[in-house]
């Protein structure tokens, strides 16, 4: 194996992160595409497919690197929520997680001195200054936009 058995075992627990995040936002996207506000949904839908194609450069990465893939039970995603801002709020939260998930990652893989890892892991934790990022502007949009959720609709097909 290039990776030692601990480091293995973390990223096959991120791997069911990435997993359950792609399932969170399915949850929030369906959530938003019953209240009628498409591109939120539409959103919610791409960030759900972004997850899946993480957690799948996860397992790539095990394989390559002669690691046991081993995919974690998830838990059910939340759904039913109060509020529009709720559930952006979750997205916002669940981004800022990962972020802290894969950060823990990159300090055991330089506590391995494992320089394989380190450049593999490199993109997830550029990646995650995005996606907090772009979690944090929409959450910020919708705070603002308050009942008047078309105004963020609008956005979203225009652009900034």
């Amino acid at each position: 194996m290039l990776i030692s058995t601990g480091l293995g075992n973390a990223l096959n627990e991120q791997v069911g992160h990435e997993f359950g995040a792609s399932l969170q936002y399915v949850s929030i996207a369906a959530f938003f595409e019953s209240r009628n506000l498409h591109q939120l949904s539409t959103l919610f839908f791409k960030q759900s497919e972004e997850e899946r194609e993480h957690a799948l450069k996860l397992v790539d990465y095990l394989l390559k690197t002669g690691c046991q893939v081993r995919i974690p039970a998830l838990p059910a995603p939340t759904s039913g929520f109060a509020s529009e801002e709720e559930a952006v709020n979750l997205a916002c939260q669940w981004e800022i997680n990962v972020t802290g998930q894969f950060n823990a990652l990159m300090r055991q893989a330089v506590a391995e001195q494992d320089f394989l890892s380190q450049a593999f892991l490199a993109w997830f934790v550029t990646e995650q200054l995005e996606e907090v990022s772009s979690m944090t502007r929409l959450l910020d949009l919708v705070r603002r936009a308050g009942n008047n959720l078309l105004v963020v609709e609008a956005y979203l097909v225009h652009g900034e």
